[in-house]
């Protein structure tokens, strides 16, 4: 539910991004613990990890 919000927003507001299938991809799960985590959906921007669907912090990590 969280991720399809996360693409949704991202789509809307023209970012782009890469997705990440962790069921299909063993080195995205790799690197998704790597980050310590496990759980969906994990948001990389300029080294800011966002985990879960949050706007706010997004747009945050966008303005820098």
């Amino acid at each position: 539910m969280f991720c399809n919000q996360a693409k949704e927003y991202l789509s809307q507001k023209g970012i782009q991004f890469q997705e990440k299938d962790i069921a299909q991809d063993p080195d995205a799960l790799a690197d998704l613990k790597k980050l310590g985590y496990m759980t969906t959906p994990v948001i990389v921007i300029d080294g800011s990890v966002i985990v879960g669907f949050d706007a706010d912090k997004i747009e945050q990590a966008l303005r820098g």
